[in-house]
């Protein structure tokens, strides 16, 4: 009990919490052979390890993940309405190598079961048969497909067929198949469905009940690498993609995402799932959540102005801070530097107002950043106010350009006046005359 209580307060806290830089760490003792890979925490949003995170890789099955979120916004989706298996939709899939569910042409499923096929038992045929349905076309469910790319901001990635058969234009990256499966668990049919070890079909026009399995062998006990921690998401496999998997684990309140791309196929022996596991043990076992900052106790001061009530304020996070860190991590290496462009601002301040922000720092890496905001208002005084209008009137860029004209007049009046009294004394001394010497009065006293 006290554990899920914690749980709970936890995903609390991390709703409200902005998102956390990217902070990668190096697992010892583990070989990645993963062309691309991310483990992730889930509750901050933190990234313990990064392996070439933004290359393009080629996705495989994984691609369904974006098959199925359209399945289940698609206005058309009905969970209990039946849907028929179509020629069309086993022609396009015939020959390609993908896995095919073997329903017959004709045979009537649920929308709900279809889902599972294609993100459970990763079925190519109903991947068709899923595009036909909810896009009217295959080439218009794709365009549907790229559009919500798009609009998840997977800037990476770029979608040419539902199944995610090779393709040079099927590709993404574990930046954006990070984005994509977080979106997609948030909705719970899809987490149900991914998460789910053994389905059963009902019965159907057809055939009797049958059960399909998961594709995901860290969920199914049966198998050699079962996980108990780890819950769906999907698998992948062409010989030009590797193996690929998404998956999560939770264990003792602490929830991870595990992308792997491009893992090495080799006969009795599974990368993806092997790798996924190391990681998540790896986390589980060396990594804390440890509360950083909270909302009770101040972070800085900055001065006001235009206030008699107060000459400062205090600033404190916007949200509580908890970040994934080193379990040994020493609290010494832990820093709180605020940043604000200004060390005071002006009154009037109110209650919850951002005033800053402050980087979250852990052994000289910046961890995240939160808003430091005031926790009371000031009120700003009329007369202080007035002054400062004055002030900054007279000192206004506007009012230095009219300075500038009048010292420039000025200047040009005090030219004008010596021009004219040179003038002047040029124009006296033309007035003198000249008297010349005459010879006639010679001699004469």
């Amino acid at each position: 009990m006290p554990k899920k209580i914690f749980s709970v307060i936890l995903a609390i806290v991390f709703c409200f919490m902005p998102i956390l830089a990217a902070s990668a760490y190096e697992p010892t003792g583990i070989e990645i052979t993963a062309k691309s890979a991310m483990l992730v925490s889930l509750d901050t949003g933190e990234v313990l390890y990064s392996k070439q995170p933004d290359i393009k890789v080629y996705p495989a099955s994984i691609t369904k993940i974006m098959v199925v979120t359209l399945m289940l916004e698609s206005p058309k989706f009905n969970p209990d309405a039946k849907i028929a298996m179509t020629a069309e939709a086993q022609k396009l899939v015939l020959g390609t190598g993908s896995v095919v569910s073997n329903l017959k042409v004709g045979e009537e499923i649920s929308q709900l079961d279809l889902l599972y096929y294609v993100l459970m038992s990763s079925c190519g045929d109903c991947a068709y048969l899923a595009a036909i349905t909810y896009g009217e076309s295959v080439d218009n469910f794709v365009n549907m497909m790229n559009s919500k790319a798009k609009e998840l901001g997977l800037s990476g990635t770029h979608y040419q067929n539902p199944v995610g058969l090779f393709d040079e234009q099927n590709y993404t990256t574990a930046n954006d198949t990070y984005k994509l499966a977080t979106y997609a668990l948030k909705n719970e049919t899809f987490k149900t469905a991914c998460e789910t070890v053994r389905y059963t079909v009902n019965e159907t026009n057809m055939h009797s009940a049958r059960t399909i399995s998961t594709t995901n062998f860290l969920q199914d006990s049966s198998t050699n690498y079962f996980y108990p921690y780890a819950k769906g998401v999907k698998t992948g496999y062409t010989s030009e993609a590797g193996r690929c998997l998404v998956s999560t684990a939770s264990y003792n309140s602490y929830n991870y995402m595990c992308i792997l791309f491009g893992c090495p196929n080799v006969e009795g022996k599974r990368y993806e799932f092997i790798e996924s596991k190391e990681l998540y043990r790896w986390a589980f076992n060396n990594f804390s959540l440890k509360r950083i900052a909270d909302t009770d106790n101040p972070i800085c001061e900055i001065g006001v102005s235009l206030s008699f009530e107060k000459d400062f304020v205090s600033l404190y996070t916007e949200k509580g801070f908890v970040s994934v860190l080193p379990s040994d991590a020493d609290d010494s290496t832990i820093t709180i530097k605020p940043n604000y462009e200004n060390k005071s601002v002006k009154a009037p301040v109110k209650k919850g107002q951002v005033l800053g922000t402050a980087d979250i720092i852990y052994a000289n890496n910046v961890i995240g950043t939160v808003n430091l905001i005031s926790r009371e208002d000031i009120d700003r005084s009329i007369l202080l106010t007035v002054f400062d209008a004055v002030k900054n009137f007279f000192t206004s860029k506007y009012m230095k350009i009219v300075y500038v004209v009048i010292a420039l007049i000025i200047v040009w009046f005090i030219w004008r006046i010596w021009q004219l009294n040179r003038r002047k004394k040029a124009k006296n001394r033309r007035k003198i005359k000249y008297m010349p010497y005459n010879t006639n009065d010679k001699g004469k006293h």
